[in-house]
């Protein structure tokens, strides 16, 4: 007997499902899902609930475990950014709400207003092209990556880290059928990404604007010549609300340029809040292996009249079906749209103003934790040349493990960083944190962090 809320899972239609794809079991169904991420045993659900009441009430107590910190440092690819009022009034109006990704084949204000996110991501990244919204910045790394492997024809992929373990492993999974991955991240045996060395059979060098650890590395344009020398391709994620204050990976030659739009205008929600941008220059080459959606603008028989539409559609699976390079994938498109709207109201000198603000407050935050007893912000610190953007390591030098620390933080209504081991934290700081803010967390450090 199957569960009621699980769709299909009636042994009977289960097998009439298996039947109809030639596959002989659920194992064999999943055979190609990495063994190390497979459960091995049944889920562990409770009875069902029978009735909406008793699953109200059941959702009433489940919510009422969530306690919210006063004062939150958690960063790690999510952000809280503050998320001007106009955005969600436009996005929420019905012409918007229904997005899926709409049913565009008539909606040409869809059509319109994608376009217009598109024009301003480009103008903030410097490039000529950019994408719809796909389904996350994981997935628009993952897809830019096997655009590089197109391009070159070439199998070996170099990403040199720090980048997010879980942004890692999406891109190994996504791109495991036809690449090789090597990371280099340097943590733990002292590489640097100016050691890096290219050779002839790779694809494309991935590196992030600021990675992980929120530092700007300024070895980025030197891994634009390294892998141009080769006929590799260089590929940079990066965090959109850094460029008003920060230099562009186009500018200093980046191919593929890619990221999350999460923290221009869209809040963090589990689960969702993120969407992914892809962006490259007007060369047909790399244009013609994005394998999602593109709105361009053009002029109707009638004149002074244009109208919205794709651009090169035959590229995309939508035209060639299984034959397509890759699939056109889940569009976020109303994120995209809440992020058009955010950059239109922020302009140039708003983009500036922001990153100015978090940059500064990136500094006097790692300035004045490191001054605290048993603390240090090592890629702060004077010597390390370093410049670092919104998240920052903290070290813990005394007796109490970072997890320790998170804990006594928590007791207290600070939600601290994100623990990278025994004695390092990511913390992060935006435009919605104040000096205030960075001293109290620094007060309670002293009393605590010895």
């Amino acid at each position: 007997m199957g569960h009621p809320y699980i769709p299909n899972s009636d042994p009977e239609i289960r097998g009439r499902m298996l039947a109809a794809i030639g596959a002989a079991s659920v194992e064999e169904f999943y055979a190609d899902i990495p063994d190390a991420i497979r459960l091995h045993r049944p889920l562990d659900l409770p009875a069902p609930l029978r009735s909406e009441a008793e699953l109200v009430r059941h959702m009433d107590r489940l919510l009422s475990r969530n306690k919210p910190a006063e004062l939150s440092f958690l960063g790690a690819g999510c952000y809280r950014h503050h998320v001007p009022a106009v955005v969600e009034e436009i996005a929420n109006r019905s012409e918007f709400l229904t997005a899926y990704a709409g049913e565009p084949y008539e909606d040409h204000g869809r059509f319109q207003a994608l376009w217009e996110y598109q024009s301003l991501m480009g103008e903030l990244l410097e490039l000529d092209v950019v994408n719809v919204p796909t389904y996350d910045g994981f997935q628009a790394a993952g897809t830019a990556l096997r655009m590089a492997g197109r391009v070159t024809g070439r199998r070996r992929l170099l990403l040199v880290g720090p980048v997010d373990p879980d942004k890692m492993s999406k891109i190994e999974d996504f791109v495991r059928p036809d690449h090789d991955v090597e990371v280099l991240d340097g943590t733990d045996d002292g590489w640097q990404a100016a050691d890096l060395v290219v050779g002839a059979d790779v694809a494309a060098v991935y590196i992030e604007a600021p990675n992980y650890h929120g530092v700007l590395d300024p070895a980025l344009p030197l891994l634009a010549e390294r892998a141009h020398a080769v006929g590799a391709l260089l590929v940079v994620g990066c965090n959109p609300i850094s460029l008003g204050v920060v230099a562009s990976p186009a500018s200093y030659g980046a191919d593929i340029v890619c990221g999350d739009i999460q923290p221009l205008g869209i809040r963090m929600s589990f689960g969702g809040g993120n969407a992914g941008f892809i962006a490259t220059r007007d060369e047909q080459r790399l244009v013609r292996e994005f394998p999602s959606r593109l709105f361009g603008v053009v002029p109707t028989v009638v004149e002074g009249e244009y109208g919205f539409g794709d651009v090169f559609y035959d590229r995309t699976s939508f035209a060639l079906r299984e034959e397509g390079k890759e699939w056109v994938g889940t569009a976020a498109a109303l994120n995209g749209i809440m992020a058009g709207v955010y950059l239109a109201l922020m302009g140039p000198h708003g983009m500036r103003e922001i990153g100015e603000t978090i940059l500064a407050l990136t500094a006097y935050a790692q300035e004045r934790l490191a001054a605290v007893p048993c603390v240090s912000a090592p890629n702060g610190e004077a010597g390390a040349g370093l410049v670092s953007f919104a998240d920052f390591v903290v070290r813990f030098t005394g007796l109490l493990t970072a997890a320790d620390i998170n804990a006594l933080l928590l007791e207290r209504g600070i939600q601290g960083g994100k623990v990278l081991s025994e004695t390092d934290a990511l913390f992060c700081v935006t435009e919605v944190h104040t000096r205030e803010d960075v001293d109290r967390l620094a007060a309670v450090l002293e009393e605590i962090a010895k």
